[in-house]
């Protein structure tokens, strides 16, 4: 059997019997993952807000006034700790992004092509599993997106 990618055949000692595991999303189940025929993918990422923003509000500020320079300034610090393998995007999503998604480690799930603005989808569907985009432009501010499937 053909496995969708990222996807692993694992032995519970505890119940022996095999299970899947997702190697880049942690998740495991016991039936078999099936490939979907619909083009989708999952990410995580983290937003930075401006005052600009389509809402200038999170869960961490009531009212955001920073400029989209300082915004994008944030943003680029995250980045280079990510990529400098000082933090992860996880954790700096749970403490500092903007999103309701911070409280999930910045995951969004399963989406297809329609569901989110066009930039950050356009974004997302050009990533490798497991790659961090650029900063990426919409109306809700900018974000780092993380292709997990």
């Amino acid at each position: 059997m053909e496995l969708p990618a990222n996807w692993v055949i694992r032995h519970s000692r505890t119940y022996n019997k095999d299970y899947y595991f997702n190697t880049v999303t942690k998740e495991s189940q016991w039936d078999a993952p099936v490939a979907n025929d619909t083009e989708r993918v999952r990410v995580s990422h983290l937003l930075v807000k401006h005052a600009g923003s389509r809402r200038p509000s999170s869960w961490r500020e009531e009212n955001i006034t920073r400029s989209k320079d300082e915004a994008f300034d944030i943003l680029k610090e995250h980045q280079r700790k990510i990529e400098q393998g000082e933090e992860t995007l996880s954790a700096l999503a749970t403490n500092f992004s903007d999103c309701s998604s911070a409280k999930r480690g910045g995951d969004l799930g399963h989406f297809e092509r329609g569901q989110m603005q066009k930039p950050f989808e356009d974004a997302a569907f050009a990533l490798q599993v497991g790659e961090l985009s650029k900063p990426v432009w919409t109306d809700s501010g900018v974000h780092l997106i993380l292709r997990t499937a």
